[in-house]
C-alpha cells in the first residue's frame, strides 16, 4: 500500500486525463491477493482508493466507489482461487514458487507459479468485465464487445498483469525487494499518464474524435504522403442540419449527447486509417485515404444514412437529425489542405441550399455561388 501511495503521489503533479484513465496500481494490489488471505485483497483497494480520492483526484464519489468495489471483488476472487489451488506455504519456503520435489509432482497438483499467472489473468478479466458492463449500462448505445475487447486496453491489462506477477515474486522472496520494483513501476506509470495526456490534448472532449488542430495536422501529413505516392485521397465536410433547433427545443445536454452519438457513428462507418475530426459547433471533417471520388461519395452516403437512424432519448422523446456532406478530391479539386477544405465547404453549401440531408461532390460551378454571406469560414 505504501508503494502504491508513492506511485499515486509521484504522478499527481503530472495532472490527470479527463474521463476514464488508466494506471498501473494493480501491480500493488495483485501481490496482496496472492500472498495474503482474501479479506486483505477485498479491503486493500479501498485504502488506496481513498488516498487517491483525497490526494490525487476527487472526481465523482460513485465512480471511485464502483472502481474500488470492482478491484476488491476481482482481487478477492483471485485470492480465493489461488489459495484453493495451492498448498499453504510456511514462512521461508519460497522454493515452492520455483519447483516441487520429485519429478512427477506437477502431475498431482498445479505449479504455484502457473496458478499465480492464471489467477492474475482472472483478476484482470473480472475487473475489466465489471468496469465494461458498468460503462455499457451508462452508455447503452455503445457496443459491449468494443468495451470488452479493445486492443489497447488488452495490452494495458497484460502489462499490469506481468508487473503484478513480478512484484508478487519479489515480495515472496523478500519485502526489501519491493524497493527494487518501485522505480520501474513508477516510470511506467508516468509514461502511461504522459501518453494519455497527449491523446487528450489531441481529442475533442465533447465527442472523442480529433480536435480541429490535431485533425489538420494529420490531414497535412496524409496529403503529403498521397502526393508523393500518387495515391487518391478525399475530404468530407459534414454539417448537422438545423442543429440549433435541437439545442433550443431539447436543451444543450441533449445536443451534446447527439454530437457524441454522431461522432461514434462516423467513426464506425470509416476505416481505422481514416481521420474524423470536429471543426467546432456541429461540423465534422473526415479524411479518407486511398479513396477515389466514387468511393468517397459512397462512404459519404453511408454516413448520411447511418446518421439518419441515430436517435437520442430526451424528455421521453427520441430525437434524430440529418446531415449534409460536401466532398472534395485531392488533385481534382486542390493540392493542399486549404484548397480541399475550401472546395468541400462550397460543396457543403450547395447541399444545404438544395434542401439538406444530401451529399454533393465539388463542382467548379460552385465557385460562382460564393458571396460574402456564404464565404467559407471553417478553415480560416
Amino acid at each position: 500500500m505504501a508503494c502504491g501511495a508513492i506511485c499515486a503521489e509521484a504522478t499527481r503533479r503530472l495532472g490527470q486525463p479527463i474521463g476514464v484513465w488508466r494506471d498501473l496500481l494493480s501491480a500493488w494490489w495483485l501481490p496482496v491477493a496472492l500472498l495474503l488471505p482474501p479479506l486483505y485483497a477485498l479491503v486493500a483497494p479501498a485504502l488506496l482508493g481513498l488516498f487517491i480520492y483525497v490526494r490525487v483526484r476527487h472526481g465523482s464519489v460513485y465512480r471511485r466507489a464502483f472502481s474500488t468495489a470492482a478491484l476488491g471483488l476481482a482481487g478477492a476472487c483471485a485470492s480465493v482461487l489461488f489459495h484453493a489451488l495451492t498448498p499453504v506455504t510456511p514462512p521461508g519456503q519460497v522454493a515452492l514458487w520455483l519447483s516441487y520435489p520429485g519429478p512427477n509432482a506437477w502431475l498431482l497438483r498445479p505449479h504455484p507459479a502457473v496458478v499465480a499467472v492464471g489467477c492474475a489473468v482472472a483478476f484482470a478479466v473480472i475487473n475489466a468485465c465489471l468496469v465494461a458492463i458498468a460503462a455499457w449500462l451508462v452508455e447503452s448505445d455503445a457496443r459491449l464487445a468494443d468495451m470488452l475487447w479493445d486492443r489497447e486496453r488488452m495490452l494495458l491489462d497484460l502489462t499490469e498483469t506481468c508487473l503484478g506477477i513480478l512484484v508478487t515474486v519479489a515480495s515472496a522472496l523478500s519485502a526489501v525487494l519491493l524497493l527494487v520494483t518501485l522505480p520501474p513501476v513508477l516510470l511506467l506509470q508516468r509514461s502511461l499518464l504522459h501518453s494519455q495526456l497527449k491523446v487528450q490534448a489531441r481529442t475533442d472532449a465533447k465527442t472523442g474524435v480529433l480536435n480541429a488542430g490535431a485533425w489538420q495536422g494529420e490531414a497535412d501529413r496524409a496529403i503529403g504522403r498521397a502526393l508523393r505516392r500518387g495515391e487518391p485521397l478525399a475530404i468530407l465536410l459534414a454539417d448537422v442540419d438545423h442543429f440549433k433547433n435541437v439545442n433550443d427545443t431539447h436543451g444543450h445536454l441533449t445536443g451534446d449527447a447527439m454530437l457524441r452519438s454522431l461522432a461514434a457513428e462516423m467513426r464506425q462507418q470509416v476505416r481505422e486509417s481514416d481521420f474524423v475530426g470536429r471543426f467546432g459547433g456541429e461540423e465534422f471533417a473526415i479524411l479518407l485515404v486511398g479513396t477515389t471520388a466514387e468511393e468517397a461519395c459512397r462512404v459519404a452516403d453511408r454516413i448520411r444514412c447511418g446518421v439518419g437512424v441515430v436517435r437520442v432519448f430526451s424528455h421521453e422523446k427520441m430525437v434524430g437529425v440529418t446531415i449534409s456532406v460536401g466532398v472534395s478530391i485531392l488533385g481534382d479539386h486542390g493540392r493542399d489542405l486549404n484548397e480541399l477544405l475550401d472546395a468541400a465547404d462550397l460543396a457543403l453549401y450547395r447541399a444545404k441550399s438544395q434542401g439538406r440531408d444530401r451529399i454533393c461532390l465539388f463542382d467548379p460551378a460552385d465557385m460562382t455561388s460564393r458571396t460574402p454571406e456564404n464565404e467559407p469560414a471553417h478553415h480560416s
